[in-house]
């Protein structure tokens, strides 16, 4: 199959969809890569790596569109690429459709095979596509909030680590997902106090078997969440439901509570946000205050990183891009049950019921459309 690869549009997102190591296995596999001019460049990836690896260096990303089966992307497609895909082909990226409505209406008329890195599931039910990069957001998250914590940043003016005779500054988690244990590792990291609120015992226990006293689990429908809140000085919101709009657990009401100067870093943003009074943001203007709390909202947190996350993300999304190039779409999901739970829109159809419900569209299995 052809495949690919156009360089990232989105405000300082600088990740790109394959690494040059990972194209010389599809090239080795019998596929065609074709790769934008100098799209890995701010990654750390170089047209002549690419071209070592076998891959084609477009200079127009319209050719790229226009000449492959299957598009391989980061983020989510802008409006000037959504102009550019064509019937049939298939896309292969993070789409977070639930909480865009425009994109969603836009993939509908394309009539293109949408697959979504978030929703693709494991034999446990987790989210192995989506996994790395929360792992990397959620890493963020601590080291992102102990920088708003700083006065000059309009922060509280805390040492989130504390200092010698000095309290560490206090960390509430909500969800103790993927996000939200990589974030425990840092803050615990560092010795700041941390508590993780999540609606599972099952989960917490596993928690506290990781981190042992360095955390205070708390168990959602039995934790005075506004209480809680009011006495932390950075909040990370790392809630998920699955192709889902994230549920806002923080009012406007609770956030009055809040300390002046102390932070909230909502990793939940690309879903619509935990918190009321969260809006993206971007890597440029990371940060906006509302009543006197700094909010980190940025949606793209992991291109912070891109090296480091492109890297992260082709190691999960290889295996499954090789399935499609190998196979084509149909086989490769009706194949692994798990693959087809990645498929949110489909030749005009939406086939993920959270994202029809989210905008009123009629919902259509993928096992129904893909027959």
């Amino acid at each position: 199959m052809k495949i690919g690869v156009p360089k990232e549009i989105k405000p300082q997102e600088t990740r790109i969809g394959l690494t040059p190591d990972s194209v010389k296995i599809l090239v080795s596999n019998g596929h065609e890569v074709l790769v934008e001019n100098n799209g890995g460049y701010e990654a750390g990836f170089y047209n002549d790596q690419y071209k070592k690896a076998g891959a084609r260096i477009i200079d127009h990303v319209e050719d790229i569109f226009k000449n492959s089966e299957i598009i391989v992307k980061v983020k989510e497609p802008l409006s000037n690429e959504v102009k550019m895909i064509k019937e049939n082909q298939i896309i292969f990226t993070y789409l977070h459709l639930a909480a865009a409505k425009e994109l969603t209406s836009g993939l509908i008329d394309s009539k293109s095979i949408c697959i979504a890195y978030e929703t693709v599931t494991d034999n446990n039910g987790r989210l192995p596509l989506l996994a790395p990069m929360s792992a990397v957001a959620g890493r963020m998250s601590v080291q992102a909030g102990a920088h708003c914590l700083e006065k000059n940043q309009k922060g509280r003016g805390l040492l989130l680590g504390g200092a010698p005779g000095v309290e560490p500054g206090n960390v509430v988690i909500l969800g103790g997902g993927v996000v939200g244990e990589n974030a425990a590792i840092i803050a615990t990291g560092i010795k700041a106090k941390v508590n993780i609120l999540d609606k599972s015992e099952k989960r917490l226990k596993e928690l506290k078997e990781l981190f042992g006293d360095k955390i205070v689990t708390n168990l959602s429908d039995k934790t005075d969440l506004e209480k809680l809140i009011s006495e932390c000085d950075l909040l990370v919101g790392g809630v998920l439901i699955p192709g889902s709009e994230a549920p806002k657990l923080v009012t406007k009401t609770m956030l009055k509570k809040m300390k002046r100067g102390s932070v909230i870093v909502d990793v939940a943003i690309d879903q619509g946000g935990c918190v009321e009074t969260s809006k993206p943001t971007t890597h440029a203007d990371p940060t906006y205050i509302v009543d006197d709390v700094v909010h980190y909202c940025v949606a793209n947190m992991p291109g912070g990183v891109p090296r480091t996350s492109t890297l992260a993300l082709n190691k999960a999304t290889l295996p499954f891009l090789s399935k499609l190039a190998k196979d084509g779409y149909k086989k490769a999901l009706e194949n692994d049950q798990n693959f087809m739970a990645g498929l949110n829109v489909c030749k005009g159809h939406v086939t993920y019921k959270a994202v029809a419900d989210a905008f009123g569209h009629k919902y259509i299995s993928a096992n129904e459309v893909i027959r």
